[in-house]
């Protein structure tokens, strides 16, 4: 299959799949955003880049198993979700506390299937700025996905506004 082909079949099955497939697969459209394949560290899913691409990863997902994979779609959701925040809240444990809610939420409705335990009490994390949440959220993230899914190496708001809090203990 031609990676044009691929590239259309698989956005048409993250469209049809919700509401948010379909808003995430008109911003990557509307923005030109490169969508492919590439082999990452294993404990990740997929990746967003800070020249504005997405990559799912090849460990994990063929070309043919995207297209039939709710788990691809729904990776799809929080990959362009950070691309829609922008790298300062993106590369936070905020910015990961809202596309982890965004994917699974949409994941749990679209497999109808209970979520891990942990996955289930991060969902029900809500989503601000005090910092006793984001550290539970980040210590949730670890549990789920482990150290080298490097969580620990995020501050806990975007950074501008973590180094404000620092000099004010404010945010």
């Amino acid at each position: 299959m031609q990676n044009s082909e691929w590239l259309e079949k698989y956005f048409e099955r993250v469209a049809q799949s919700s509401a948010e497939g379909r808003e995430a697969v008109e911003y990557v459209r509307a923005r030109k955003i490169k969508v492919g394949m590439r082999r990452a560290r294993k404990s990740v899913g997929a990746f967003w880049t800070l020249e504005g691409k997405f990559f799912l990863n090849s460990i994990h997902h063929t070309k043919e198993s995207v297209l039939e994979n709710p788990r691809a779609w729904t990776l799809f959701v929080h990959e362009v979700r950070h691309l829609q925040q922008g790298a300062l809240t993106a590369l936070s444990i905020y910015g990961e506390l809202d596309a982890w809610q965004v994917e699974f939420n949409l994941y749990k409705r679209l497999t109808g299937k209970p979520l891990h335990a942990v996955l289930e009490e991060l969902l029900s994390l809500p989503l601000n700025m005090d910092r006793k949440h984001l550290e539970h959220a980040r210590k949730l993230m670890m549990q789920y996905a482990g150290k080298s899914y490097g969580a620990n190496w995020l501050p806990l708001y975007p950074i501008h506004k973590e180094i404000k809090y620092w000099v004010t203990r404010r945010y």
